[in-house]
């Protein structure tokens, strides 16, 4: 019953196939805006959970326009292409993330994250 507002970026946890793809199960994540952070609202659908992210240390790569599943793939793998095999990081899942409004039509802001083991 309380009106949060769209919070940024939308973070999608995708959890890769073998071939790269992305498997059908995924987690959408919205940050919980400031004034809500000490005593979040319920949620009233047993669907939504609230939880606490730890700090994380993260490799990255920014894209523009509008973010489809395979862009996401694409600069995944250019991602991993860039880490090489030094970096280590977590393989089973990573972050899409986007930043902007459906209605913002130039400027995009799209990342993926990788976290560093």
């Amino acid at each position: 019953g309380v009106g949060m507002g769209m919070t940024a970026p939308v973070s999608i946890t995708a959890f890769p196939a073998e071939d790269g793809s992305l498997q059908q199960k995924v987690k959408v994540s919205l940050r919980i805006p400031s004034q809500f952070q000490a005593n979040p609202p319920c949620p009233s659908d047993e669907s939504i959970k609230i939880e606490e992210k730890q700090a994380m240390t993260i490799y990255s790569t920014q894209f523009g326009g509008y973010a489809k599943e395979v862009d996401y793939v694409n600069y995944a793998a250019k991602l991993k292409s860039a880490l090489g095999s030094d970096a280590t990081y977590r393989k089973d899942f990573y972050f899409c993330n986007g930043y902007d409004p459906p209605m913002k039509p130039y400027g995009r802001r799209n990342e993926v994250w990788f976290v560093k083991e």
